[in-house]
């Protein structure tokens, strides 16, 4: 019974997914893409806004070699910088460049607003604050 139950929580966590997801993407600006957004997002919480690339990829569902070729778009359109970590040769800094913070500022301005728009007509404060609550409980046990 607990397979059953634990299956059909997933199906349904991932169907609410899904969904969500197709009304963001299609409400999202043009500026940026939204896998591009989230080197953005995810640059703007690193310490001086810089990460090994290694730590980025951790943090995203593309593959390693799809976000190489990512930062080389966006370090060509002036948001990210690269350069090779002083303390291991081998590796490369990716740094969010001022460009590239006021971008994402003002994607992320936009996609807020459409992330309350959805979740907050269809969940009140306290279901919020319990998907939240349940979505980090599950992510941490893994």
């Amino acid at each position: 019974m607990a397979r059953t139950t634990a299956v059909s929580a997933w199906e349904s966590l991932f169907r609410a997914q899904v969904q969500v997801m197709r009304h963001l993407t299609a409400e999202f600006p043009r500026t940026v893409s939204l896998n591009e957004y989230d080197v953005l997002f995810n640059l703007s919480r690193m310490p001086e806004r810089r990460c090994r690339l290694r730590e980025l990829t951790d943090q995203m569902l593309l593959s390693q070699p799809s976000i190489s070729r990512m930062i080389d778009r966006l370090e060509a359109r002036g948001l990210v910088s690269k350069q090779a970590d002083p303390t291991d040769g081998r590796g490369t800094l990716v740094t969010l460049t001022d460009l590239g913070q006021d971008v994402y500022r003002s994607a992320a301005v936009v996609h807020a607003r459409s992330i309350d728009s959805h979740l907050s007509s269809a969940l009140s404060t306290d279901e919020l604050a319990e998907l939240e609550r349940l979505t980090t409980k599950l992510r941490q046990s893994l």
